[in-house]
């Protein structure tokens, strides 16, 4: 069972930012992240902002980031939210494995446009893959993105990933990128 953990640190710091649980004042951070068509046009399109505020309000104060390796990707100086990060296991009955058994760990990330272009995805998804392989065993690390995303295709390999296939997830092609996760011991 200890090889299905993931992440467990509550917050982890980087340089520029802190990834952190959810607080009640990530609410509009949330919001805009969630109904932002340019931040949603892989992962499934914007949603109607009630839709997302009366979610948010019901669940996702309490819930958003309160699972092992789900972060809020803040900054350090303001400690406004500035996107969101995860480091969980993909299920085994969805496509885009390296492993038989599946159930690797899968580094996703989202983050507000106004934060896009200032390498704050590198920094945060370098600084949650380096606190993972200081706690957790060496394995392979996932990162699955939409064949059309470019920029976060670029981001992967930047990462130090590598691509070892496609498949058709969610009505596009998708791009299954791995790499161990001792690459990111320090």
């Amino acid at each position: 069972m200890s090889q299905l953990r993931t992440l467990s640190a509550a917050e982890v710091p980087s340089e520029r930012l802190l990834l952190r649980k959810t607080r009640d004042a990530d609410r509009e951070g949330f919001i805009e992240l969630l109904t932002d068509p340019e931040v949603q046009a892989y992962i499934g399109g914007p949603r109607p902002r009630s839709d997302v505020e009366q979610h948010f309000d019901a669940a996702m104060t309490a819930n958003a980031t309160s699972r092992p390796g789900n972060y809020v990707i803040a900054d350090n100086t303001t400690n406004r939210l500035v996107g969101t990060l995860m480091l969980a296991r993909r299920p085994a009955d969805r496509p885009g494995h390296v492993t038989e058994d599946g159930e690797e760990l899968e580094l996703g990330y989202v983050l507000r446009r106004s934060a896009w272009g200032a390498g704050f995805a590198f920094e945060a998804a370098t600084a949650a893959l380096r606190a993972a392989a200081d706690e957790l065993p060496d394995q392979p690390v996932l990162v699955v993105t939409q064949s059309a995303n470019k920029r976060s295709l670029k981001l992967a390999a930047r990462l130090g990933f590598r691509p070892i296939s496609t498949f058709e997830e969610f009505g596009a092609e998708q791009t299954l990128y791995t790499a161990p996760l001792s690459l990111f011991k320090v």
